[in-house]
């Protein structure tokens, strides 16, 4: 039986999207996919629809670098009122619990170092978890009990930015792979002897990808009204953006033309590449993903289209 074709483009790239609050990250892939008429794309990151900011698209062959997307770190700035806690950890909830008293600014900033470096935390009940095959959030809205079991995090830093009135505080924090900001929020809000959750949020950084290089949707919209598909590759950065923390295997064009087959190639240069995960490139290009091992770089992933 013949395989069918994929429709859409062969493009392949990373769209930095600054995402606008009230969008789903879902939605917000389908409509980037769309103007770009791409045949494939995925994103590094779910960020809440209560959420601003950051969300990585990768297009194409990028969708194969998401992973070290995904591991990387990300930056927030959040707004956490106190006095309540919500089933959804942010505005979006029903109140589930309140309290009178409200932490001085002192106080919140003596807690901040129990909730910096490696910390167990619980994920909300609103979460893209998979309980038994499902989604948390389904299970949540459905009216289930979901209890998630806790699970190691890091926060790298986290910083009191301004204290607006008693109700209000606004945060920064720098985390890693898993963390989730409402549940600091509501962990916050605990251990301050009051309740807390999540009214404003901004992703400012994914790894590699920061406010500096991000194109909003709209932006995008009228471009795509002012021209074809294709004039949006501008736009687009490229597959190597996701790698930039691995080595980097600079290769001729014989190399080159190996390991676009599948085969391993001698590791050139004045200076050794340590044995371990790494990229290739040509002319600057990235063209695949491997590893060195014993002098010789070994394609895992090729990239047709970068």
């Amino acid at each position: 039986m013949a395989r069918r074709k994929p429709k859409g483009r062969a493009v392949s790239g990373w769209v930095c999207l600054d995402k606008a609050v009230g969008q789903t990250s879902t939605a917000a892939v389908a409509s980037v996919k769309r103007m770009f008429d791409a045949a494939k794309a995925g994103h590094a990151g779910t960020l809440d629809p209560l959420a601003s900011g950051i969300l990585p698209i990768a297009l194409g062959d990028a969708t194969k670098t998401v992973p070290f997307v995904q591991d990387s770190r990300k930056l927030y700035r959040f707004t956490v009122q106190w006095g309540s806690e919500t089933d959804t950890d942010d505005s979006h909830g029903t109140v589930t619990s309140t309290v009178e008293g409200r932490p001085e600014r002192e106080a919140i900033i003596a807690a901040l170092g129990r909730f910096t470096g490696e910390i167990m935390q619980r994920p909300p009940a609103f979460s893209a978890i998979k309980v038994d095959g499902n989604r948390a959030y389904d299970l949540a809205r459905e009216g289930a009990a979901v209890e998630l079991e806790e699970r190691p995090v890091v926060v790298h830093r986290l910083t009191l930015i301004d204290v607006p009135d008693k109700d209000h505080a606004v945060f920064e924090a720098e985390c890693g792979k898993g963390t989730y900001v409402r549940a600091l929020a509501r962990d916050l809000g605990r251990d301050l002897e009051t309740r807390g959750h999540v009214v404003e949020l901004r992703r400012g950084a994914v790894g590699p990808f920061v406010e500096s290089g991000a194109v909003t949707l709209e932006a995008l919209i009228t471009a795509r009204e002012a021209g074809p598909a294709d004039s949006l590759d501008v736009l687009l950065q490229p597959i190597g953006a996701a790698l930039a923390d691995l080595p980097e295997v600079a290769l001729g064009r014989n190399d080159a033309a190996d390991v676009m087959r599948g085969r391993a190639v001698l590791v050139r240069g004045a200076t050794p590449t340590p044995d371990g995960p790494a990229h290739a490139t040509e002319a600057g290009r990235t063209i695949a993903l491997g590893e060195v091992a014993q002098g010789e770089f070994h394609p895992r992933r090729v990239f047709r289209h970068s």
